[in-house]
């Protein structure tokens, strides 16, 4: 139970530090006020040619100074994981020392059962005493 948990454990810790420092962009890609095309890999497909020319002409489309427009999200990791070993000074080495040198035996037992009387045979009973005396453990 307990190494499928640290495995279980483990694993979310390394996708949590490999997705943290993943930088990516978006692009987004607009006709209009309506989304048309999402990337994340690449750039995003073009409205221009699912209109006409006869589109941008109307009335309603010039007082827009742009039918069409993209955005794009640029989407930054950390950088800063780097342990500089500068900073790690005495009293922080002895105390993860101590607590390295204490945690190896938290989980490990120390009572070891010897079974002394493997060969004792109990006597046999030739009476039931509790029934002869009556005599019950309530």
């Amino acid at each position: 139970m307990k190494s499928t948990i640290t495995k279980i454990s483990s694993t979310l810790l390394t996708l949590l530090v490999l997705f943290s420092t993943f930088s990516f962009t978006v692009e987004k890609h607009y006709c209009g006020d309506f989304l048309v095309a999402i990337s994340f890999f690449g750039e995003a497909n073009n409205c221009a040619d699912e209109l006409e020319e006869d589109d941008c002409d109307s009335p309603e489309v010039i007082q827009e100074k742009n039918c069409c427009k993209d955005e794009v999200q640029n989407i930054e990791g950390q950088d800063d994981l780097r342990n500089s070993i500068e900073k790690f000074d005495l009293k922080k080495q002895q105390l993860v020392a101590a607590y390295l040198f204490s945690y190896q035996y938290v989980f490990q037992s120390d009572s070891k059962e010897e079974k002394q009387f493997l060969n004792y045979s109990p006597p046999k009973l030739f009476k039931d005493l509790q029934v002869l005396h009556e005599v019950f453990i309530i």
